[in-house]
């Protein structure tokens, strides 16, 4: 039933694919769509297929599943049924590198911002696995969330600072700071792409000894689990996961939040199955709340991160009041 489950999610995945390519601000017939991805001419439906709606629906997918994946590891890591990858301070520290590019350096595009955020998600990461890992007891738990938030708060302060004095800075940020797919081309994915897929294949091996440390660990350690080489991967995967993620689309609220819940209705806490469900559920979420931006307004476009926010909102209160959430 698992593997049936997974094959569906796999074709649902395909047709919100295709649903992003045909879908968009400006109609255009669904025959042409299929003409302009099969026999590209140059003329303005190709432009807007192969340019505008392709290059972000393959982001939208890999993202989505990023997220979706990140927000599962790192709630298996904290036993948090509440935690998501900003827990790490991933979304602040990139957002300060951004900041930091933007103010310092001049630079505007996400092409040539895009390493910063990474650098800068990278960076809070390993200050924050650095700074809960201090003491005897190592990185637990919530050691790492302590930091984490202390991390974060800090970093925020900063980039607020900034915002609030300089006028320029904010009026290139605010858009990328809301969580965006739009105006992103394939260079901005070509440069990413290699770390999304390091941290989804390093995340998809894992559940065997996630499914270990849930015992306690105490037991998994009795096991055989090495329970700190575990975590450090873990952390790495989260760091590859989310610092991609959010260097290409911006800061994305909800996915990793909601996203392991909703997998672990069809999968239960078997972290073998939970994390490759969490990648589906994730790709097919983004992909389908970016198409919906496209046509919820007439003249425009809500940015994903919004409609992931109104999306995820009601659905993670449904889940808080139908599930008792706090035993992972």
């Amino acid at each position: 039933m698992r593997t049936a489950g997974l094959s569906a999610l796999l074709a649902a995945l395909g047709v919100c694919a295709l649903l992003s390519i045909a879908v968009g601000a400006k109609a255009i017939p669904l025959g042409a769509v299929v003409d302009a991805l099969l026999n590209p001419d140059g003329s303005y439906n190709t432009s807007v297929v192969w340019e505008l709606r392709l290059p972000r629906t393959v982001l939208g997918v890999f993202v989505g599943a990023a997220l979706g994946l990140a927000g599962a590891l790192m709630q298996a890591l904290t036993r948090n049924p509440i935690a998501e990858p900003g827990i790490l301070g991933v979304n602040s520290g990139a957002a300060a590198a951004v900041v930091t590019a933007i103010f310092a350096f001049g630079m505007t595009g996400v092409d040539a911002y895009v390493w910063f955020a990474f650098l800068g998600a990278v960076t809070a990461a390993v200050l924050v696995y650095a700074l809960g890992s201090r003491g005897r007891s190592g990185a637990t738990p919530v050691r790492l969330a302590l930091a984490g938030t202390a991390l974060a708060a800090v970093l925020q302060g900063f980039v607020y600072g900034i915002t609030v004095l300089n006028e320029y800075v904010f009026d290139q940020i605010r858009f990328w700071q809301v969580g965006s797919l739009v105006g992103r081309d394939l260079d901005v994915f070509l440069r990413i792409w290699p770390f999304l897929i390091a941290g989804i294949l390093l995340a998809l091996t894992l559940g065997p000894a996630l499914n270990a440390i849930a015992l306690g660990e105490d037991l998994a350690a009795a096991l055989g689990a090495r329970i700190n080489r575990t975590r450090a991967l873990v952390a790495l995967a989260i760091v590859l996961l989310c610092g991609g993620a959010t260097a290409a689309a911006g800061p994305i609220w909800f996915v990793g939040l909601i996203v392991p819940h909703l997998a672990r209705t069809f999968t239960g806490p078997d972290q073998r199955w939970l994390l490759p469900y969490a990648a589906g559920i994730g790709a097919v979420l983004l992909t389908l709340a970016d198409t919906a931006g496209r046509v919820i307004t007439s003249g425009g476009e809500l940015e994903v991160g919004i409609v992931t926010a109104l999306i995820g909102a009601p659905v993670f209160i449904h889940l808080v009041r139908r599930r008792r959430m706090a035993q992972l």
